[in-house]
């Protein structure tokens, strides 16, 4: 791509009476549009990355603490396997409510005080839950916090993304999303290193002191340009554009010398606008976006379901199943997320030349094959689970984290956020679900019929994969019209 050094000009070679022509707000919407496709990524860029994906790493944190609390809860309060599906769903109940209520705050009020909001609350609860006493206390406390985690990571994929050009989106945002499985690898190694030496409540004070200067941090990050030009704040939109263009000389097209080209992307933008509709969150099930979002929430209930129920039931697996020590088997689980980690980074730097489609396929296809071979076998033996389980977890990993990418795509600016929201409220549905239904089953069942769930939960994942609209590379504007 050429990023020649230029200097700004948009009016991309019209006359005076031109110029002097009625104000078209779709006009001016589309040229702003352009100017944000036109800066390569830069040093603002990535300011706002960090700041964001700071709170991304504590969100992370504060969702997988208590799984790494939990064996020493077990037998401090005398816990049922029952008992402990339904604590470790606590979070995800309240991740229901926070995606879906701050998704809809994010259309009104703006991605960043929303963002700050949310990073503010789950930090706050994460304080108070190293001072609840017993379970009723720590299940209301985690129920709160999971409103915080569940509203950050939608709005800050949202803002994220509508930040990304449409060349290299993949890459720039799944960089910024390995911050997640970053805050799940180091939520596991500082509660193996951390709870056998100094208690479990040490494990919730870490999580939630320092999201506090985060929230205060997100704060001073300068709104999404694409939602000001969504709600007509065109002024405000250009002092944000002005200082992302400031950051860098480059430009991926020079104006002065394509001007032609300039007014072709242009047009393209301005025909593919429609700046008279506001958002409601009726259009997800209008006849363009219904198949959409029927095949999102399929892909995020079916690959939580798996992820999240594998996560957050290893240390607990470990302990009661195969009778391992406290520190052996936190050890152990921490590997599944050194192995996503991994993973993810993987995905970072291929998913634009694989593609989203392909990508997420694959890890429902070779995810399921080893949760399958692993019950067949009947999980014999903790080893056997840290081998074939941990690397599902991995490769399930790198699909949740690029549905953050996919998910805010297929959905244009007036409902990004609360689609975005509504989709990821089915994750924590799952997610909520799962750790319950794996306590029963491994009640009645056993722990080779666990394994074998989650790998029919994989074949409805592939399913709706295949289904998936193909988004690399190309703007959010002619995706999502």
């Amino acid at each position: 791509m050429d990023t020649t050094t230029v200097a700004p000009m948009y009016n991309s070679g019209r006359s005076d009476a031109a110029s002097s022509a009625p104000f078209d707000p779709r006009r001016r919407a589309a040229q702003l549009l352009f100017r944000i496709e036109n800066v390569p990524f830069s040093r603002w860029h990535t300011k706002a990355r960090i700041v964001m994906g700071s709170a991304t790493l504590f969100d992370a944190f504060d969702a997988l603490s208590l799984a790494f609390v939990m064996p020493v809860l077990v037998g401090l309060w005398h816990l049922s396997p029952g008992e402990i599906g339904v604590l470790i769903a606590a979070g995800y109940l309240g991740q229901v409510i926070g995606a879906l209520c701050f998704g809809w705050l994010a259309e009104r009020l703006g991605r960043v005080p929303s963002a700050s909001v949310t990073v503010g609350l789950m930090s706050v609860m994460s304080v108070a839950c190293a001072f609840a006493g017993n379970f009723h206390l720590l299940f209301l406390c985690r129920f709160i916090q999971g409103i915080g985690v569940g509203g950050e990571v939608p709005v800050a994929a949202t803002y994220i993304n509508e930040l990304s050009q449409a060349h290299g989106r993949g890459r720039f945002f799944l960089l910024y999303e390995l911050i997640f499985p970053v805050g799940l690898m180091l939520a596991a190694q500082v509660g193996a290193f951390l709870v056998p030496r100094f208690g479990w409540e040490y494990m919730f004070l870490v999580g939630g002191i320092p999201g506090l200067v985060v929230a205060l941090l997100i704060m001073r990050l300068p709104e999404s340009p694409r939602w000001l030009i969504g709600k007509g704040r065109f002024d405000d939109a250009e002092r944000v554009i002005g200082e992302i263009e400031a950051s860098t000389p480059r430009r991926n097209l020079d104006p002065q010398h394509n001007a032609a080209e300039t007014d072709r992307r242009i047009s393209e933008l301005y025909e593919g606008l429609h700046s008279q509709k506001k958002g409601n969150w009726k259009e997800l099930f209008s006849p363009f976006y219904r198949g959409r979002t029927v095949v999102v929430w399929l892909l995020w209930a079916s690959s939580y379901f798996v992820a999240n129920g594998i996560n957050n039931w290893l240390p607990s697996l470990y302990k009661t199943v195969y009778h391992l020590p406290l520190q052996e088997s936190l050890h152990m689980a921490s590997l599944s997320n050194v192995l996503s980690t991994c993973a993810v980074l993987v995905c970072a730097l291929s998913v634009d030349r694989v593609g989203r489609r392909r990508w997420a396929m694959g890890c429902f296809v070779v995810s399921g094959i080893l949760l399958a071979v692993l019950g067949a076998l009947g999980a014999a033996s903790p080893w056997s689970v840290m081998l074939l389980a941990s690397s599902a977890y991995a490769v399930m990993g790198s699909a949740t984290v690029l549905l953050y990418l996919y998910t805010p795509e297929i959905y244009p600016t007036r409902i990004r956020a609360i689609g975005t929201g509504l989709a990821t409220s089915w994750l924590r549905a799952a997610s909520a679900t799962a750790p319950a239904v794996v306590g029963m089953v491994l009640t009645g069942q056993g722990i080779a019929t666990v394994f074998l769930m989650f790998a029919g939960a994989c074949v409805v994942g592939l399913v709706a994969a295949s289904r998936m609209t193909e988004t690399t590379n190309r703007p959010l504007e002619e995706i999502s019209p």
